[in-house]
């Protein structure tokens, strides 16, 4: 007999594991940051090439093709896979980048002796990961969304981004602790874009500590592709392939059998076909939620986040790597704000809020970053701009992105938006070194007062945009959006 009771047990189960994918996501995507100097020491004694700045850029963020491509590849797999599917191809992935980055060697190479094709190959291995991140980037939410009852969707969509922060944080502390007594070996600059390992630096990071912290991503990547086995598919799927049944048994666990026949009935009256044109709801539906995207990454965050200890470095901060984990902690704390908020006082006034404060501390940063006196403030100002994303921005774009598309065009949607999202991360993580280190005169701080008041402009454009043109989704269905984006211009 089917129960009228919704069971919260087996919905909250069923969300975690799938939030396990954006911890993955945050987990992979922050590995590099502990790695990165040991893996470029290990490059700086390869024989027969040398080894530069521009090398070691592209290497460090290689990882970021891989999600362009995944999130390309994550609509058309989500539509014939199915998304649990399509979850588990991602956990696969995942899992094998991290088995490969350790040990790139594995049957072409010979250990400890690296060469050019060797760098290749772990930049093959790292793009596979990054396929991986971008799959789940873009299935994890989408998931979520299908399956969320209307009322907690946003709070439980909020959890992914929460899992993405929770993950890097996770991977500051495993790396610590991997790196133990040990210490990153110190990078000399011999010429313009060359180094070189200084005497004295620590053979152990150099030959093993990075393999260690690339490989431990496969013990949350094996847990994520086991326990993905076990969840339902999403039923918003299943009706679209024509699984009524197993649909209605989901949804009828989730929200209890009365309410679960509505919601199939509600699904099946705006699911006349499997799949329709990307347009059929008009360009605005898709415009808004790539600029969504867009928006998320052209505010700057990921300035502060990859580049944390530089910035705090430059600042003069005495311990800049204590004062990221401060940035990480109060980063995760911020996060729980959405996610206790963002039902009661809805999507817009979150994002429309979090961009207001975020500006705010980009134009603290952009006027006070090193003015002698006025290092307080300087820091104050970057947690201040890291918090107010971490509240909006960090997990309300991924709500409305996982919510705004109706059924029969979200996968394609979602993948053009988290797609763009990745490119315009290369873009902001890319620029951001050369537009930070730009000096008129020798010894200005040019470049640090440009960069965070351009980033500030962008956080007031953001703020109009969401102001102007994106509807808000708060109590809303899935089915809702359909009905919505018909009326608005879609044809009928």
């Amino acid at each position: 007999m089917t129960s009228e009771k919704a069971n919260k047990g087996y919905l909250y189960g069923i969300v975690l594991v799938a939030t396990l994918g954006g911890l993955l996501f945050g987990y992979d995507t922050a590995v590099i940051s502990g790695a990165e100097k040991g893996l470029q020491a290990y490059f700086l004694g390869a024989e027969g090439f040398q080894y530069t700045d521009f090398m070691h850029g592209l290497t460090s963020s290689s990882a970021l093709i891989g999600c362009v491509i995944g999130a390309m590849l994550s609509g058309m797999l989500a539509l014939r896979l199915g998304r649990k599917k399509a979850l588990i191809v991602a956990g696969m992935l995942f899992f094998v980048s991290a088995l490969g980055s350790m040990n790139p060697e594995f049957l072409f190479f010979q250990k400890g002796h690296p060469t050019l094709g060797l760098l290749w190959m772990f930049n093959i291995y790292r793009v596979i990961g990054g396929m991986g991140v971008g799959l789940a980037s873009a299935i994890c939410p989408m998931y979520i969304g299908e399956v969320a009852p209307a009322n907690k969707r946003g709070m439980l969509v909020s959890w992914n981004q929460f899992a993405i922060i929770f993950g890097q944080l996770v991977v500051y502390f495993v790396n610590f602790l991997i790196l133990g007594e040990h210490t990153n070996p110190v990078i000399e600059q011999i010429g313009r874009g060359v180094n070189a390992v200084a005497a004295g630096s620590d053979p152990w990071t150099i030959q093993t500590g990075w393999r260690y912290m690339f490989g431990s991503e496969a013990v949350p990547a094996a847990l994520f592709t086991l326990l993905i086995c076990f969840v339902p598919e999403s039923p918003r799927y299943l009706v679209m392939a024509g699984k009524d049944d197993k649909a209605l048994d989901t949804l009828a666990k989730i929200n209890g059998f009365s309410h679960a026949q509505a919601i199939l009935a509600d699904i099946k009256s705006t699911i006349t076909v499997k799949k329709e044109r990307l347009m059929t709801y008009g360009w605005m539906c898709v415009f808004i939620g790539v600029m969504l995207s867009v928006f998320q990454q052209v505010v700057g965050i990921n300035a502060v986040l990859y580049y944390a200890p530089r910035i705090f470095g430059d600042m003069g901060m005495t311990n800049p790597m204590f004062n990221t984990v401060m940035m990480g902690v109060v980063n995760i704390l911020f996060t729980l704000v959405a996610i206790f908020t963002v039902e009661k006082w809805g999507r817009k006034p979150l994002l429309i809020t979090g961009s207001l404060g975020m500006a705010l501390g980009a134009f603290g940063v952009a006027t006070t970053f090193g003015v002698t006196g006025l290092q307080l403030v300087t820091m104050i100002s970057i947690m201040l701009y890291s918090a107010s994303f971490m509240f909006s921005w960090g997990p309300i774009c991924w709500v409305l992105i996982a919510e705004i598309f109706p059924n029969t065009i979200r996968s394609a949607a979602v993948a053009i938006a988290v797609a763009a999202q990745w490119v315009f991360n290369f873009v902001v993580s890319s620029t951001f070194v050369p537009m930070f280190n730009m000096h008129l005169t020798p010894g200005d701080h040019f470049g640090h007062w440009f960069t965070y008041g351009l980033y500030g402009v962008m956080c007031l454009v953001a703020a109009l945009f969401v102001w102007r043109l994106v509807p808000e989704t708060k109590g809303k269905t899935l089915e809702d959006m359909s009905r919505l984006w018909r009326k608005k211009g879609g044809r009928q």
